[in-house]
């Protein structure tokens, strides 16, 4: 009996690691003034974001933007805005995909938005810390809704809290948390699994 129960708990602990395994993940290198980052993007779960965030990287729209936003101990948030603070055009709006079962833990990256739910269009920010103030939590109303984990950072997250830990201003439109040293996002492309860094 205890060799079954031993099996079982095998079984259950082993099936989401089975799952996540089977999800269709597409790798890509974000290379950025302070470093590179590695993210594996979720097409299963997230695919219309995913999609998105592609169809932007690959017109070569990130290069040269900044990470406008620096919210130390919380997240980091870029793909907006140039070193001006001026906003390039955007594609429309995609829906809003934060009932994947994806979670705002410390290292995935989600779509950026304004109070509208589905308002979500080039922007993003990384998880510097769990955020399950960030995760759906219902339908019925807009503020339930949550903000659509997409990926995760598989290598570099010792640059996303670089990025974290710089002194930050008011500067533009912005009242606070703007990086005082302009970080430049220099590209964003696609990457084969084997291309991400093990040490």
């Amino acid at each position: 009996m205890r060799f079954l129960t031993l099996c079982m708990s095998f079984v259950i602990l082993f099936l989401p690691v089975q799952a996540m395994a089977e999800d269709e993940l597409v790798h890509v290198k974000m290379e950025t003034s302070k470093g590179d980052i590695y993210l594996a993007l979720n097409k299963t779960k997230a695919p219309v974001t995913v999609e998105n965030f592609l169809s932007y990287a690959e017109s070569g729209y990130y290069i040269r933007l900044i990470f406008h936003r620096v919210v130390p101990g919380r997240l980091i948030q870029g793909g907006g805005y140039n070193r001006s603070l001026y906003e390039r055009e955007k594609r429309d709006p995609i829906i809003n995909e934060a009932d994947n079962s994806l979670k705002n833990v410390r290292g995935t990256i989600a779509m950026a938005r304004n109070t509208d739910p589905n308002s979500a269009q080039s922007q993003f920010f990384i998880n510097t810390k769990d955020n399950p103030e960030l995760n759906h939590q219902g339908s019925e109303y807009d503020y339930q809704w949550g903000y659509a984990v997409f990926g995760e950072v598989v290598r570099g997250m010792d640059v996303v809290d670089a990025i974290s830990m710089v002194p930050t201003e008011g500067r533009g439109d912005f009242e606070a948390e703007v990086p005082v040293e302009n970080i430049f996002i220099n590209m964003v492309h696609v990457i084969d699994a084997s291309g991400v860094p093990t040490e």
